[in-house]
């Protein structure tokens, strides 16, 4: 249930309601509090309880031991204090991490309602509210057995309900829930499981979303990937009895571009492994868990074109997505296999588990023949990728830097961390070499993301702005921390939709 967001038209100190919320950087936190509540938050500053350090929150219960409530907040039965550090460490991606945070522990301890306020103000403030209050009390729990509410058993359950504040732009608001909402609907689907989400299924999920949104959708089943000579989908998918899918959704913009000109037309192409056990190059046990998230390519598609469908650009936006499971069977592609991609390159297999590329390969051809104006493809592509940059950063690589440069300025506004990672390295390009066909699908471990992003680009058509994000590490969080939950993280849903926004 989304929580609502209301203009508080009364005095604060009038204002009824479970929780006070002050968010303020290292000194700032008694200058920001309703003057019934300065001094109280004062005498805690001056007592050192609350110092405003970067991702600290502070609970006072506004009552004493006796249960009698502090003359100056007699309505509210906590305050909550949250720090953002100091004046140079302040980012709007701080803020909307401090922001997010508190409210999910703040919603878990059985508040209702909350009353905000901050220090820290500007242009982008009222987007990331919206993205707070709809990211905040994200949960993918589903299948877990729920408590009886009549125990009043507390068991982490996200009771908030409303957020006051003084005032907020209901138009911004909006767009950080458009934001918001789309990210969560790509985590879950990327937090299904193997067994409930598979090429078919996620393909009829997608039909599904399609006829509810408005939006055109193609499949193409097996047989018609064979006739369309999609070879890559098709040899990764061989080897599961759940045959291959690729997917096509597509936005058509309302208004019509003027007599004699094209809408423009951006396509964001997505990996949908819905599992990847490695194939006959199979995983170590430990590498196989979280692999029922190596669809979070083409999940995050889906919560892009959920966003699509709310914002209504004046563009045309497509969504695409190769679906395939990779298992090991006696039907499975082989190491040394040679196959042939969609543009007629052929490929040889030197190991079945960079298979993610082999589907992305097809799909790339496929969306260049449709003469978009930009291509973004988003794939959990690599090991490198994550090795180089961690758990919380994504790679980039283009050789665009328009587009390069708008992407890396979206996914600050966003709070997502992307970094640009090189693609132009000659003896890496050599190394792409096969013996015996066009290309070969994967070679030393060293530079294994440069020489993946290089392996996509044989199969884009020069002249179209084209960029590959790695995800790989950040799809997936084992903990949670601002604004993201446990399990799918859909980075990059909320980057894309910022751009799209720039670009339209």
């Amino acid at each position: 249930m989304a929580i609502k967001i209301s203009v508080l038209k009364e005095p604060a100190n009038n204002w009824k309601g479970d929780a006070l919320l002050l968010l303020a950087g290292e000194g700032g936190h008694a200058e920001i509090a309703p003057p019934s509540y300065a001094h109280y938050v004062k005498a805690l500053a001056e007592r050192g309880d609350f110092e405003g350090k970067k991702g600290s929150l502070m609970k006072i219960p506004l009552f004493d031991d006796t249960g009698k409530a502090a003359k100056a907040a007699k309505n509210v039965k906590n305050l909550y204090l949250a720090g953002l550090g100091k004046g140079e460490e302040y980012t709007p991606a701080l803020l909307r991490d401090a922001l997010t945070g508190a409210l999910r522990k703040i919603g878990r301890e059985r508040n209702e309602s909350i009353f905000v306020l901050s220090d820290k103000t500007g242009p982008d403030a009222d987007v990331i509210l919206g993205e707070a209050a709809e990211l905040a009390g994200y949960a993918f729990d589903k299948y877990k057995k729920k408590d009886d509410e009549k125990t009043g058993k507390n068991d982490g359950k996200f009771c908030l309900k409303e957020i006051f504040t003084p005032d907020f732009d209901k138009k911004k608001v909006t767009l950080g829930r458009i934001f918001g909402d789309s990210q969560r609907y790509a985590r879950d689907l990327a937090n299904e499981p193997g067994n409930v989400i598979n090429p078919v299924s996620l393909a009829g999920i997608a039909a599904r979303f399609a006829k509810e949104h408005g939006l055109v959708c193609e499949i193409w089943d097996e047989k018609k990937l064979e006739a369309e000579k999609m070879g890559g989908i098709l040899a990764v998918g061989r080897g599961s009895v759940t045959p291959p899918r690729m997917i096509h959704l597509t936005y058509s913009p309302e208004k019509k571009a003027p007599r004699g000109q094209a809408a423009k037309r951006i396509i964001f192409v997505g990996k949908g492994l819905t599992f990847d056990s490695g194939g006959l190059d199979l995983k170590p046990a430990d590498f196989m868990k979280t692999m029922k998230g190596d669809k979070s390519g083409a999940c995050n598609v889906l919560g892009i074109m959920k966003g699509v469908a709310a914002l209504k650009p004046n563009i045309e936006v497509h969504g695409i997505m190769a679906a395939a499971e990779n298992m090991p069977s006696g039907s499975a592609f082989r190491p040394d296999d040679i196959i042939k991609a969609r543009n007629g390159k052929t490929i040889e297999i030197d190991n079945t588990d960079a298979e993610g590329r082999l589907v992305l390969a097809d799909a790339l051809v496929y969306a260049c023949e449709l003469k978009p104006d930009v291509i973004i493809d988003m794939a959990t592509l690599t090991g490198a990728c994550a090795v180089a940059l961690g758990s919380w950063t994504s790679g980039l690589f283009t050789a665009d830097e328009a587009l390069c440069e708008a992407l890396l300025n979206s996914a600050r506004r966003r709070g997502e961390r992307l970094w640009r990672l090189p693609m132009d390295d000659e003896k890496i390009g050599e190394s792409l070499k096969s013996k015996f066909a066009d290309l070969i699908n994967c070679d030393s471990r060293y530079g294994g993301a440069t020489f993946a992003a290089m392996f996509l680009a044989e199969f884009v058509e020069k002249g179209i702005p084209w960029a590959h994000m790695d995800i790989a590490g950040a799809d997936f969080m084992k903990e949670e921390s601002g604004v993201y939950a446990k399990g799918a993280s859909a980075w990059g849903v909320r980057t894309c939709l910022d751009y799209l926004r720039t670009f339209a």
